[in-house]
């Protein structure tokens, strides 16, 4: 089969399409011929070998954690999931023609597969960081960097739970921000001063990781109420970095039930293929994306 591989930590480049062994399904594991499989920062964050305790992993190795696709092979142990069945979940090496997963949930009906792929990891995160900010109904919550694959679930998964939105983002994604029901600013200078005109903060998520921790932490007024994603170095202002995934079969289910009753839906900003993987993490990496990039195999 046809697999994207890297066999030393570096950037793009040391991305290689290479031919490989097929990998079956182990006890609780399910094998899918995959259709597409979600980008996502984790990804090449992994290739540079910045992310390794979470994800611990050899050389040479793989590439992807999403995917969605068809069930053929189910591991001993599985229940309710059946060789033909489409599904969408999180597992190991996706960027490849079969992968197998960990975790999967059936795919909404309506769904494609470019787009089902494009939610794994980005809901679980979602859903973890708006339990683990903790606001209330009626309380506003500040997300900087809100047009990406997770900002884009956040806003709707919070807006859903009656939490007023804030979002920063690009000029170009004004209108897309607010299409989500967020109040929406640009980034930039006097950033915070637009952000406090529209109101009061109670919480803070950086999704971005554009070195706006200490002004996040001013319009909260406190670093507890702060959590980024993606700045390794927030710790060292008393911010919460969260990087550990909570249970991802329940982040899927939550998930399907969303997208079912037309509460979520994250649009494919651009795919690639199984050869332009290298292309996909730049593209990744410069950020300004509006909902997803995905990988079709």
């Amino acid at each position: 089969m046809k697999k994207v591989s890297f066999a030393e930590f570096g950037g793009p480049e040391v991305l290689r399409l290479i031919d490989a062994e097929e990998p079956h399904a182990g006890p609780g594991q399910v094998r899918i011929a995959v259709r597409a499989a979600g980008v996502n920062p984790v990804d090449w964050r992994i290739r540079e070998g910045q992310i390794l305790g979470a994800h611990p992993i050899e050389l040479p190795s793989g590439v992807g954690l999403d995917a969605s696709g068809v069930v053929d092979e189910v591991g001993e142990d599985v229940e309710g999931v059946a060789v033909g069945d489409h599904v969408f979940g999180e597992g190991a090496s996706t960027y490849a023609e079969f992968a197998v997963l960990s975790a999967w949930a059936r795919m909404p009906e309506g769904l494609t597969f470019e787009e089902a792929a494009g939610y794994p990891s980005v809901v679980e995160t979602a859903l973890r960081l708006i339990r683990e900010i903790g606001l209330r109904a009626g309380q506003t919550l500040l997300v900087s960097g809100a047009s990406g694959g997770v900002g884009s679930a956040v806003l709707q998964i919070a807006r859903e739970r009656g939490i007023t939105v804030i979002g920063t983002a690009g000029a170009a994604n004004q209108d897309y921000l607010r299409g989500l029901g967020a109040l929406a600013t640009t980034y930039g200078e006097g950033w915070v001063e637009r952000v406090r005109r529209l109101g009061r903060v109670d919480g803070a998520l950086d999704l971005a990781g554009s070195g706006v921790i200490r002004e996040l932490v001013e319009l909260t007024g406190d670093p507890r109420k702060v959590i980024s994603i993606a700045d390794l170095d927030a710790p060292e202002l008393g911010v919460r970095f969260s990087g550990v995934a909570g249970s991802v079969p329940d982040a899927l289910a939550e998930a399907a039930d969303l997208i079912s009753r037309g509460r979520l839906h994250i649009p494919v900003e651009k795919s690639y293929t199984l050869a332009e993987a290298a292309a996909a993490h730049t593209d990744s990496r410069a950020g300004h994306t509006r909902g997803r990039r995905v990988v079709i195999v």
